[in-house]
């Protein structure tokens, strides 16, 4: 992370209201990641980023997230592999999961479902539209 990041981060942090919720970010495309991180932590939530799949998985276990954000171009292990992995946790352990992907089109959305993603958002998209997703993913007030 560098300084200009790393002052971003902090000011959304101290900006942002009580948590809505813990979301991690799986976004291998760091700028987007940036951006990503600090719209949602202005909203109040506590958001994380993994840059790649295996640490995604990893995130998971440490940072018990209510929501991801998936991309599925992802170096070492990709978006596809980290949605099968999720189905082998308990339910109440899994996140919620929205796929944000290049890989538009209804076979990508379709597969994305049928691997447990309850929403689907094709790149380029716009960061209210994703904001208007975790809203509803994770409700107006959720703790």
């Amino acid at each position: 992370m560098n300084r200009h990041q790393d002052a971003l981060a902090r000011a959304a942090t101290k900006a942002a209201p009580p948590s809505r919720g813990r979301v991690l970010v799986v976004e291998d495309e760091v700028d987007l990641a940036w951006v990503e991180q600090f719209n949602l932590q202005s909203e109040g939530y506590h958001a994380r980023v993994a840059p790649e799949g295996r640490a995604a998985l990893q995130a998971v276990a440490e940072f018990t997230p209510d929501l991801m954000l998936l991309d599925v171009m992802l170096p070492c292990l990709d978006g596809w592999s980290v949605l099968a992995r999720l189905q082998e946790l308990p339910h109440d352990r899994r996140p919620k999961v929205i796929v944000v992907s290049a890989a538009a089109g209804e076979a990508a959305r379709a597969r994305a479902q049928k691997m447990g993603a309850e929403w689907f958002l094709s790149k380029p998209f716009d960061m209210d539209e994703l904001m208007q997703l975790v809203d509803e993913a994770l409700g107006p007030n959720a703790a």
